[in-house]
């Protein structure tokens, strides 16, 4: 109970602080993004075990996204998109991820243009604490892409068992089960650190990816086994980087936003509910993630939107509300896929929402559908995952039919071959503008 009850004083302590800034000063960013943590897996998002007051709070002082896709259904492909405003495609990437079907030599190609760059190159402090999977040699690594200070590691927790701090390597081999309380606390030194500066903190956690383990003190706390107890130490863990907010009188000059890098792990108790498909999948369990946003007196409180956004329109967003403007940095990146959802986000009346349509890549298997609206194309019903194989598109309404088992292409042929024509349409707008990976 212990960490509840601290929770819960964190809480009231960043809901009672007021700040005293400067109009002046742009906005701090913090980007949060959890591994592997599926849509049902919070509170707020309708899991009936496991505990989140600290997200649970954010939600209701910001804005939860109920169709929010993240930048592929991997973990690497969806960094480069997050990281980039661009589909991975447009990167190089084909499949995989570093350390599994990519080659080891591989990574985000140094051309790329990170939103770390634009911040540091705006005078922006920069950071990144957490799970970096970009590329494992020297030319790859954070710092090389626009963090002034970074505290990682290289691959999934999984794959490595190295803790790094810029180039060099601090813990070989480091303890998993501790990984989340580092990162926070190593957030939470760098908010300290340049609380005079705006900052962007990139915070992307390793937990809950496998192998789940709990810190000792939420070891079967939960009531939702060791997966339950790592996602509500992540909670308790932001909750501790809100007050620090708050502490410092940053809370309301800070955006804070949250999402999950893409859907649940199979063999995880990770859920998707009510979606079907998992991590690597082009269902929507693969890729649909809670995401939630919090900018004090910008982003009208307790809101919730259904609107069509994607991680690769993070980047965009985030520009208008910072007001930077890109025209002045030289460094060139692939054509942008990411739309500037910023009005949306903050409630704008009678702005029209840019993003109408969305694409969608199998992990290991390339492209698979198209999302307009609330109607999603599979090019190949096979890839669709039904009970019965069908050969040919299939097309489903994710507002009857979010489980996408009800094929409704015999009833829409006009829908569907608009729909086809887009999805190349896009793609062929995508390949003239790649930049390949670094090799």
């Amino acid at each position: 109970m212990f960490h509840h009850i601290a929770t819960a004083c964190a809480l009231a302590l960043f809901l009672l602080v007021i700040p005293a800034f400067g109009e002046d000063q742009p906005p701090n960013v913090i980007l949060i993004m959890v591994d592997d943590l599926g849509y049902h897996d919070l509170a707020c998002y309708g899991h009936p075990a496991i505990k989140t007051p600290v997200l649970d709070q954010l939600a209701k002082d910001g804005i939860r996204l109920t169709s929010f896709y993240s930048g592929a259904t991997v973990c690497t492909p969806s960094r480069m998109a997050l990281l980039t405003g661009a589909y991975p495609t447009r990167l190089g990437w084909t499949k995989g991820v570093i350390g599994h079907k990519m080659g080891k030599d591989e990574g985000l190609s140094p051309k790329a243009l990170t939103i770390a760059e634009i911040f540091k190159n705006k005078g922006y402090e920069t950071g990144l604490m957490g799970k970096w999977h970009l590329g494992d040699l020297p030319k790859y690594q954070p710092q090389q892409q626009g963090f002034d200070q970074s505290y990682y590691i290289k691959k999934s927790n999984n794959q490595t068992k190295k803790l790094w701090r810029g180039d060099e390597l601090i813990e070989d081999p480091f303890e998993n089960r501790l990984l989340t309380q580092k990162f926070t606390h190593e957030a939470i030194r760098f908010i300290k650190e340049k609380k005079e500066k705006p900052f962007f903190l990139y915070l992307p956690y390793t937990a809950p990816h496998f192998p789940v383990e709990a810190h000792p003190k939420w070891k079967g706390r939960s009531g939702f086994g060791a997966y339950g107890d790592v996602v509500e130490e992540l909670d308790y863990r932001i909750g501790e980087i809100l007050t620090t907010l708050a502490m410092e009188k940053l809370d309301q000059k800070t955006i804070v936003i949250f999402l999950s890098d893409n859907g649940p792990q199979g063999g995880q108790k990770a859920q998707a509910k009510p979606f079907r498909g998992m991590k690597w999948d082009a269902l929507e369990g693969g890729t649909r993630v809670p995401c939630i946003l919090r900018f004090p007196g910008v982003i009208p409180a307790g809101q919730e939107s259904e609107a069509l956004i994607a991680a690769i329109d993070l980047l965009p967003s985030l520009i208008q509300a910072c007001g930077l403007d890109l025209k002045t940095i030289a460094k060139g990146s692939p054509t942008r896929d990411g739309m500037n959802v910023w009005d949306t986000l903050i409630g704008k009346k009678d702005a029209p929402h840019p993003r109408k349509d969305l694409l969608y890549w199998h992990g290991l298997k390339g492209f698979h559908a198209i999302r307009v609206g609330h109607w999603k194309l599979f090019l190949d019903g096979k890839n669709a995952q039904l009970p019965k194989e069908k050969g040919g598109p299939i097309l489903f309404n994710l507002v009857d039919d979010p489980y996408e088992i009800t094929d409704l292409s015999a009833q829409y042929p006009e829908r569907v071959q608009e729909m086809q024509e887009l999805a190349k349409k896009r793609l062929v707008d995508i390949n003239k503008s790649v930049i390949p990976l670094g090799k």
